[in-house]
């Protein structure tokens, strides 16, 4: 009984669950809880920056430790990157097509669209050039203060690569310091997170009172892309690059992986995973030598079903708030989703990040809440996807490296 009582997974279900009620019986006057959501979503804000900087660092100084492991460091780092692009490519692909986050209600898109132009007025679209000299920071300080994840992070990876340039003595000593305040955040956002039952409560309680009951089907039409984009990516892309690229068998393949993704669905852990998926690998002939090295790397970094995620939320409440993304909104969701995936590691749960990236683009939090409900859902078969590519990595890797 004490467990489920300190179980915030399911109060926050429940908070959903109340909100639901609430909104479909008090209808729009239900807006007059949605402070308790405003305020949850302030404190979210609140840590996003600090969070991103730090934790980028962090990835990015052990991410430079790999050039001292050579062609299995470049390897791995190139394979996990370009699958990441892929991944996000075809989910913000399939965003599009589907179309999860348009209204049946075309007056409500059309309402959101123009309050949200009034709010932030009309933005001109940025050429390639403009976006990608807009994405290194003029002054670090004031991309902090005025929030520019972008920039934040594109600094975070500069400076992170300098400390892992420092001799072992210097880094050992920033990359401590760095965790410890790491720690702290992460402690900030644990208590936060005592918060999210009643801000979930708010934001569901307002949303189904002013758009009814229709915008929580269209949150679950999200869970079936992200399906379908899973699957193409876990049983398409992966298994070609095994076939192709390495010397493992495609049956042996699907025979070890079935039981890490069996686990790592169970338990949604990329690192609980770990002992498992390189007993899969050394059942697949891969030398314990590259399996040591690339999986607990791929646990740190390769997070395509991370990625696919977050690019789904970004076109999702693009379409539901009507806002229309231009390349350079793309091509920011792009950059967030594949290099926020180095300071994921440690993070608790996918909020904060998944935060960060529809502030790249420039769209409200507000409606994040809708998906904690499901999170669980979404993040075991993430978290099964991760698994799933960090081994098909390592099977590739070893092909190309000297044992």
């Amino acid at each position: 009984m004490k467990k489920l009582l300190k179980n915030l997974g399911l109060w926050i279900i429940i908070a959903m669950i109340i909100g639901v009620v609430v909104g479909i019986f008090m209808g729009p006057e239900a807006t007059m809880f949605k402070p308790l959501g405003d305020l949850f979503i302030q404190l979210i804000k609140m840590l996003v920056v600090p969070l991103v900087l730090v934790s980028i660092i962090s990835g990015a100084s052990a991410l430079g430790e790999t050039k001292s492991a050579g062609l299995i460091g470049v390897v791995s780092i190139g394979f996990m990157f370009v699958t990441t692009i892929i991944s996000i490519i075809l989910a913000l692909v399939l965003g599009e097509m589907f179309q999860p986050g348009v209204s049946v209600d075309h007056s409500v898109v059309e309402s959101l669209a123009e309050g949200y132009a009034a709010a932030e007025g009309a933005a001109p679209a940025m050429g390639f050039w403009e976006t990608v000299i807009g994405m290194i920071p003029a002054n670090p300080i004031q991309a902090l203060t005025e929030g520019n994840i972008l920039q934040i992070i594109i600094f975070g990876l500069f400076f992170g690569f300098g400390v892992s340039a420092l001799s072992s003595d210097k880094r050992t000593k920033i990359s401590n310091g760095l965790n410890y305040v790491l720690e702290a955040l992460i402690w900030c956002i644990e208590k936060v997170m005592y918060v999210a039952p009643f801000g979930v409560f708010g934001l569901i309680a307002d949303a189904t009172g002013t758009f009814g009951f229709s915008v929580l089907i269209q949150v679950a039409n999200v869970l079936w892309i992200d399906i379908i984009a899973i699957l193409i990516i876990g049983l398409g892309l992966y298994p070609l690059c095994v076939a192709l690229f390495s010397r493992v068998k495609l049956k042996d393949y699907f025979r070890a992986m079935l039981k890490p993704q069996i686990v790592s669905f169970s338990t949604a852990s990329s690192l609980a995973t770990l002992p498992v998926n390189m007993e899969a690998c050394n059942e697949m002939g891969i030398s314990k030598q590259t399996s040591g090295f690339v999986l607990p790397l791929g646990a740190t970094i390769n997070m395509s079903g991370n990625a696919i995620y977050y690019a789904l939320l970004a076109t999702f409440f693009a379409q539901f708030y009507g806002i229309d993304l231009a390349m350079a909104d793309y091509i920011s969701i792009t950059i967030v989703c594949a290099l926020g995936a180095i300071g994921q590691a440690g993070v608790p749960g996918p909020t904060l990040l998944a935060a960060a990236v529809l502030v790249a683009a420039g769209i409200p939090l507000e409606g994040l809440p809708l998906f904690y409900a499901l999170d669980r859902i979404f993040d075991m078969m993430r978290t099964t996807l991760n698994i799933t590519g960090d081994a098909a990595c390592a099977a590739v890797v070893d092909r190309f490296v000297k044992r």
